[in-house]
Parts: structure tokens; C-alpha cells; sequence
């Protein structure tokens, strides 16, 4: 069974809650309206899966992750934001616990890299799926990220992300790999689409930059990093070093590729 990279740590979820419906999965949007229910697989704090709900009300919306604490923190986002048709639980990605057919919408945000059978996860949404659903997956490509300039301490970061994640079962450049994950799930209907999130004003980049340089150092990260052996206090803290140094280059640039795939069932 995959381990989760990144945990939720203070860092993890001030990532987390940036996402919106707009900036995560605007390709999904058209093929939602009133009284859509929708399954949002790996909610977690619920900012996208409350923005859905209002797109789909009154539509039913469930919001499924593993972590009781997180979904905690999004059901309290529903209440303050005044959403009342979204429910939250938790549930095994691979053992969902609703009946066939149950949901006109399956979507899942940043969850396949991180699971260690993504073909059997997709099975199961689709199992969950009615006639004509729709399932709507999206993940990130960390082979392809791009930034500038190009300083060694972040291709260090990088290099040891990437064998973090797949020592713990995952596959961080999932983002090419959905369109096959997803025929070979049973889809045959399927559309595949690309889009970016992109940090280089101020704000955004001396955010993303604190956000990272956080996760370096103190998050679950962090902390499979050490206990995997492949790398060491010292090493993360010149990591961290690195992405404060970059976040403070007025020419910084960072660029996240991601691969998007709506099926039809």
C-alpha cells in the first residue's frame, strides 16, 4: 500500500486551500450544472469540493478522503461558507463505500500519483459512475516542472521528491501517464487536456517559495525523506535555503504542467 508524501501538515493544507474550482479544474466546469451529484475523491480541506457544490446545487456532493482531521477542516469550510448540500466521510479509494451508480460526476484532484494501483482506483470510480457519468481526473507532472533560475538546491529538491514519492508506493509524473491509467480502467470515451499553474508575480512566488521551504523541512515529506535515507537535516535545510533564495529573485519563475482526463462511462 502507497504512503501519502506530504501528510497535512501547517504547509501541506496552506497549498491545499489555494485551490479553487477555477485554478484546479476549470476543464471539468462545462459538463456541471443544477442537481449534478458529484463523488470529489481526496477532498481534502474541501476548498474545491465546496466551490463544486454550489456549481451543482442542489445536487448531492460527497467529499471522500482518508485523513479525519482534514475532512473535519472542510466540513467547518462548508458550515462558514453556507454550503449545506455537500456531506464529508471517510473512505478507501479502492473500496468506496456507495453502491453502483451512484454518482452522475467522479473527480479526483492530485490523488493517482500518490496511489501504488491507480488502474484499480479508477475501476472503482468508474464502478460508482451511472450510465453517461462523467470522471474527471487531474494530476501534476513533476518531471516536466519548470523553473528560474535554475538553482541547484531546487534540482536537489526535486530529484529527491521524485524518489520520496515513488519509494512510497506513488508516481509523481502521473500527469502523461491518465489518459492510459484511464483506458486501461475501461474508459473508451475519453478526452485528455493540459494546464498550468504558473508563480511569478510577488505574491505568488514569495508564497509558493515559503510554502516549499516549509515542506522541506517540516511536514511528512520531511520526514520520509529522513527515514528512507535520503537525506539528512543538513541536506533539507540547504533545500529550504534554496527555495527562500529563489522566492526572493524579482526574474523567479516557476511553471506546474498537469494532465487532465474527462471520461464518459
Amino acid at each position: 500500500m502507497a504512503r501519502y508524501t506530504h501528510g497535512h501538515s501547517e504547509s501541506v493544507l496552506r497549498s491545499h486551500t489555494w485551490r479553487t474550482a477555477e485554478n484546479s479544474c476549470a476543464y471539468l466546469l462545462d459538463d456541471l450544472g443544477p442537481g449534478v451529484d458529484l463523488l470529489d475523491v481526496g477532498c481534502g480541506p474541501g476548498t474545491i469540493t465546496t466551490d463544486l457544490a454550489r456549481i451543482v446545487a442542489p445536487g448531492r456532493v460527497v467529499g471522500v478522503d482518508t485523513s479525519h482531521e482534514v475532512l473535519l477542516k472542510a466540513s467547518e469550510l462548508a458550515s462558514a461558507r453556507g454550503v449545506t448540500n455537500t456531506m464529508f466521510e471517510p473512505a478507501d479509494v479502492y473500496a468506496l463505500p456507495y453502491g453502483n451508480a451512484s454518482f452522475d460526476v467522479v473527480h479526483a484532484h492530485q490523488v493517482l500519483q500518490h496511489l501504488d494501483d491507480p488502474v484499480a482506483a479508477l475501476r472503482e470510480m468508474r464502478r460508482v459512475l451511472r450510465p453517461h457519468g462523467v470522471l474527471a481526473v487531474r494530476d501534476v507532472d513533476y518531471g516536466g516542472m519548470r523553473w528560474f533560475p535554475r538553482l541547484p538546491g531546487l534540482d536537489e529538491w526535486l530529484d529527491l521528491y521524485q524518489q520520496v514519492a515513488r519509494r512510497n508506493g506513488g508516481e509523481p509524473d502521473a500527469g502523461p501517464r491518465l489518459l492510459g491509467w484511464v483506458r486501461a480502467a475501461g474508459f473508451t470515451d475519453t478526452t485528455a487536456t493540459a494546464s498550468t499553474w504558473c508563480y511569478a508575480d510577488d505574491e505568488t512566488r514569495r508564497w509558493w517559495a515559503g510554502v516549499w521551504a516549509d515542506r522541506v523541512q517540516h511536514s511528512r515529506f520531511a520526514e520520509h525523506a529522513e527515514d528512507l535515507g535520503l537525506a539528512d537535516a543538513s541536506g533539507l535545510e540547504a533545500m529550504a535555503t534554496a527555495w527562500r533564495e529563489w522566492g526572493e529573485r524579482e526574474d523567479g519563475w516557476f511553471a506546474m504542467v498537469h494532465g487532465e482526463v474527462v471520461a464518459r462511462r
